[in-house]
């Protein structure tokens, strides 16, 4: 049954929280795409922060209900896609946000069953483990838009796929598909569109087999130092990203986007 989520100061954006036994499947839905903004960070976080604090709770699956797991920042209706920091909470970012999601204790497994684009890629690979499809959509498409990627990617991608190949997603912009993101290491299992959550929830009961404070302790070791890791380099992003959105290129490349073609660039 749905659980009510931790309190917070603003409204929350939708979200649910099932439990299956000793996994709980936190559930984020924004028809039609699952665009991602700072409410929805900071929800998640207090939902992850939450269920540390659930002694029951030893695995989260993370999900994106319909077609798509998330479709990254939405820039349609701006330029800063959500990115700017707020007038009220100097320095709060999306992405300075971003990082108490690095600090949470539980493993989480991701059910990526459709898109996972942008800062959408960046949310992904903050989990523990990825199951997708040959549906699914991965894309660090940041430079397409004409501006450096963000979301910790810079740090986390290569750690995930290794340097080259994350420099390939990175430069190019390309969006691959599940097939070619298990080959890559981006996911680890690729199953039919349908079993995608299914089989999230079941790698998440395998791990919640195993002594919960023994997974929490190698977690902790395995990921050492990373969430520092990671705020040093949302710092960096971000820097870049405020004057490279204010370039001519990246209205282009929001142009581009909207016009499903290829940016034409002039470097300005």
């Amino acid at each position: 049954m749905d659980q009510p989520m931790p309190p917070g100061s603003r409204p929350a954006p939708p979200l649910s929280i099932e439990r299956q036994g000793h996994v709980a499947v936190l559930s984020f839905s924004r028809p039609p795409n699952n665009h991602l903004d700072r409410g929805l960070v900071i929800a998640l976080a207090e939902a992850l922060e939450g269920l540390d604090a659930d002694a029951e709770v030893r695995v989260v699956v993370l999900a994106g209900a319909g077609r798509h797991f998330c479709a990254g920042a939405d820039f349609s209706g701006g330029d800063s896609g959500g990115l700017d920091t707020p007038a009220d909470q100097p320095g709060q970012t999306l992405y300075r946000q971003a990082a108490r999601l690095l600090r949470t204790k539980k493993p989480v497994v991701a059910a990526i069953q459709g898109a996972a684009i942008g800062a959408g890629l960046g949310l992904a690979v903050l989990a523990d483990f990825r199951i997708g499809c040959a549906e699914a959509r991965f894309a660090a498409n940041f430079t397409r838009l004409g501006f450096h990627p963000g979301f910790g990617l810079s740090a986390t991608l290569p750690r995930l796929i290794g340097a080259q190949q994350a420099s390939l997603l990175f430069y190019t912009g390309r969006r691959i598909d599940g097939a070619r993101a298990l080959q890559i290491g981006l996911i680890d299992e690729l199953v039919a569109q349908e079993a995608v959550l299914p089989a999230a929830i079941a790698l998440a009961g395998e791990i919640a087999l195993s002594q919960p404070q023994a997974v929490q302790s190698v977690r902790a070791t395995l990921r050492r130092g990373l969430a520092d890791i990671f705020e040093q380099a949302i710092e960096r992003e971000f820097e870049q990203q405020l004057w490279q959105r204010r370039m001519e290129d990246f209205a282009e490349g929001r142009r581009a986007m909207a016009e499903r073609r290829a940016p034409d660039f002039q470097g300005r």
